[in-house]
């Protein structure tokens, strides 16, 4: 036999493994999370909901919290189809005793509480800084800041006393650096990343890992609430470039939280390909 062939069959030998070795990991990543308990606050639309439907169709029981129970009602339908337990939360995160009573209210293998995605977040308008509304403000840093911390606060120390949790914060591209209207979200977001580092120093000596995923373009009803309803102006931060979808991040929250429990992903940057920074895209005209 020449070398070439030799070659040949030892590489395909190889491919073989490698194959293989891959779909057992990608095995392992399937049935890991069956019957852990995520609970997803702001899973209604966008990256909440996607997360939702992908923890679901990989066995995943789900704790689901919005604040438009109608819709919070069809998602569970839908997912306990699928052969999933869901348990519904419908809860404003800036009401600090109605999610101190929903956090209460948690009984048997809901109380343990296995991957916790602080997912629910908004922006309004692109006023500058000296021009925006301190009521505006008031909710994005409630709903960013305050409602991120205080589920924390609350969920973390079942997890700490268990031995095991993950905490998987939904941060983005916009806390890394400040753009032309966008101050007061980009310190919330950057609030976010602080947070997410901060929390990961404190459980450094449990068995607990934090993740802080940042996606970049997301087209998601985000948008129309940053227009104040105007969906027109929503669609127009989306033309000539093709976004994220909510679906494409709970791709990634689900890998990190997936991975064996010796490997913490701390972070995670993630955007479209056509987009370079929070500020710099390539549009196709």
């Amino acid at each position: 036999m020449n070398l070439v062939a030799i070659f040949c069959r030892n590489a395909s030998y190889l491919c073989s493994q490698i194959t293989e070795g891959r779909a057992k990991s990608l095995l392992l990543r399937c049935e890991v999370m069956k019957g852990k308990v995520i609970f997803i606050t702001g899973a209604t639309s966008g990256i909440g909901e996607g997360c939702a439907r992908k923890f679901a169709a990989m066995g995943s029981n789900l704790i689901l919290n919005g604040r438009n129970v109608e819709k919070l009602e069809s998602l569970k339908q839908e997912l306990t189809a699928q052969g999933v337990d869901v348990l519904t939360l419908p809860f404003d995160v800036r009401d600090r005793q109605a999610m101190r009573q929903a956090v209460d209210s948690l009984q048997g293998k809901w109380k343990n509480v296995d991957v916790l995605v602080n997912n629910a977040g908004l922006v309004i308008g692109l006023d500058k800084e000296y021009e925006g509304s301190l009521e505006e403000w008031d909710v994005v840093i409630d709903t960013n800041i305050k409602a991120l911390l205080a589920m924390t606060r609350m969920i973390v120390p079942g997890m700490v006393e268990r031995g095991c949790g993950h905490i998987i914060n939904i941060g983005s591209v916009a806390g890394d650096a400040a753009y032309a209207g966008g101050s007061v979200y980009c310190a919330t977001k950057a609030a976010v990343k602080a947070l997410s580092d901060g929390l990961r120093i404190d459980l450094v000596d449990t068995p607990l890992r934090v993740t802080n995923v940042k996606p970049g373009l997301v087209e998601t009803n985000f948008s129309v609430v940053r227009f104040r309803g105007d969906k027109g102006k929503a669609d127009a931060v989306y033309e000539g470039i093709r976004p994220l979808t909510g679906d494409d991040i709970a791709e990634v929250v689900y890998y990190a939280a997936s991975a064996p429990a010796h490997i913490q992903i701390a972070e995670v940057l993630v955007m479209p390909t056509n987009q370079a920074t929070g500020t710099i895209c390539y549009r196709k005209k």
